[in-house]
């Protein structure tokens, strides 16, 4: 399906891409803390909305 290169060049491209995600996330590390402080609580708020889309659907189905 794949040749020999196509694979190695798969894994290399792989790999470094990973290096650099990890890289550049390191980096902006202390700057996504300032910026993106409390969003935890925008996904709490978001799950505990989709939990109550759920109970309100198998609510009414009974």
């Amino acid at each position: 399906m794949f040749s020999q290169g196509q694979i190695v060049f798969g894994i290399i491209f792989f790999i470094a891409f990973v290096i650099l995600i990890t890289f550049m996330y390191r980096k902006d590390k202390t700057l996504h803390r300032k910026n993106y402080k409390g969003v935890i609580w925008i996904l709490v708020g978001f799950l505990a909305f989709f939990a109550l889309l759920l109970a309100i659907k198998f609510g009414l189905k009974e």
